[in-house]
């Protein structure tokens, strides 16, 4: 229930940042929303409802690829943010083309990180980035940054450059905060030193879906031989796998680093 929640409010979140930030001042976002945008200033069309016929056809690939539940909450995320946007005035809270585009981002982030987070997304081009990080191991805020300089190269086309400047700025800074919240594809790399390596390894491997190198080592200082096990996990996995190492041996010297990129194997569910 909390993330059906979570993806309704992290919708209005979102569709907040349109109304107050991005459309008054003529900024586009990214995805299919930008697109919406552009649809919505040119024609007499409503943005909320451009949106919605823009994203069905994607909806019915993402149905067939990536499940029931994910697209259910996607789908909740697409009503309630064409809704939300066709019934909250649009009103600028600031004329500042730059901190429009600053906040805007800044919001949409956040609501679209929230979005992922609670195992939804709001359609569009989240789902074709969704699609491709099952595929590859991608970042799919900078996915999104990538394919939105579609959107801004429109933008300049159809309304100025500036407009476009300040959308690419929008867009960029939405694609890092949506990265920095959304931890899924985020990998971590963790040493594990401790005396208690059989233990270490049962309970880890019980508990976890990754695989785990062992490695022999001595302490420098006291000569004592030690038992080094070393794995990646996912970001969200972290706290949990805190909480059994500390059971297993209080004492282990774990070191925690982001790995930037991970090669071969490595299970994404």
């Amino acid at each position: 229930m909390y993330q059906l929640l979570g993806v309704i409010f992290g919708s209005l979140i979102t569709a907040l940042s349109f109304n107050l930030f991005l459309i008054p001042n003529n900024i586009l976002s990214s995805g299919i929303g930008g697109v919406a945008i552009i649809i919505g200033i040119l024609t007499p069309f409503n943005t909320g409802l451009v949106n919605l016929l823009l994203n069905l056809p994607i909806l019915i690939l993402g149905y067939v690829k990536l499940g029931k539940r994910f697209i259910g909450y996607t789908i909740v995320s697409v009503f309630t943010f064409s809704a939300a946007l066709y019934a909250i005035p649009i009103n600028a809270v600031t004329s500042d083309f730059l901190l429009s585009s600053i906040f805007g981002g800044v919001v949409a982030g956040v609501g679209i990180g929230l979005v992922f987070n609670c195992k939804g997304s709001t359609g569009g081009f989240d789902i074709i980035g969704m699609l491709l990080s099952r595929k590859k191991d991608i970042q799919i805020g900078r996915f999104l940054i990538v394919l939105n300089s579609v959107v801004v190269i429109v933008s300049g086309l159809f309304f100025d450059w500036d407009t476009a400047l300040y959308s690419l700025l929008s867009i960029f800074i939405t694609g890092k905060v949506i990265d920095t919240i959304h931890k899924k594809h985020r990998k971590i790399t963790l040493m594990i030193v401790t005396s208690q390596a059989g233990k270490m390894k049962e309970k880890l491997l019980s508990s976890l879906i990754r695989g785990i190198t062992l490695l022999d080592g001595e302490g420098a200082y006291t000569n004592e031989k030690k038992h080094v096990l070393m794995t990646v996990i996912s970001r969200e996995e972290l706290t949990r796998i805190k909480t059994l190492i500390s059971e297993v041996d209080p004492q282990a010297f774990v070191n925690i680093t982001e790995s930037t990129e991970v090669l071969g194997l490595f299970r994404k569910g």
